[in-house]
């Protein structure tokens, strides 16, 4: 593992932890020659399919990406990184249980937007409008308009 202060390649593993979710493992690290500590998370990446973008390439899936979207999206809103990071690991945990060799960009896209839905309206709002590029402020406000319709819906199954 290469030290991140001196960029040498031998370090020792002090603790190892598996985390909550039992998808990684957590390292803690000292290298060899400049005797500094650091964390290290490991984690399975075998079995993820290929993402097929829009334009039809495919890349690896990238965990980072959809946790990067979510972090923008969820900004200055009331979410934990911790339940960020629970909606990629079920992202990942889904798509390793499908055990599909390729899925599309937008199939991703559409499970982000529902845990979002579930999380935090807001973010959701913020993660669609960029996602979907909504082309002017009608399609926008239908999709509020359908948000506001599941919220009535959901009062009314708790009242009745």
């Amino acid at each position: 593992m290469k030290c991140p202060y001196c960029g040498d390649l031998e370090s020792k593993v002090l603790d190892s932890r598996v985390s909550k979710e039992l998808d990684s493992i957590k390292r803690k690290r000292e290298c060899l020659k400049c005797g500094k500590r650091f964390s290290t998370t490991e984690r399975v990446e075998e079995g993820l399919p290929m993402v097929i973008k829009k334009d039809g390439r495919r890349e690896a899936f990238d965990r980072t990406k959809i946790l990067n979207g979510l972090k923008k999206a969820c900004e200055k809103r009331p979410v934990s990184i911790a339940s960020i990071e629970r909606i990629v690991s079920r992202i990942e945990y889904n798509l390793l249980e499908r055990g599909e060799r390729e899925i599309s960009a937008k199939d991703i896209g559409e499970m982000v937007m529902d845990e979002l839905k579930k999380l935090d309206e807001i973010a959701y709002v913020r993660f669609a409008s960029v996602y979907r590029q909504f082309k002017d402020i009608n399609e926008f406000m239908e999709e509020l308009k359908g948000l506001l319709l599941k919220r009535e819906e959901k009062k009314k199954d708790n009242v009745g």
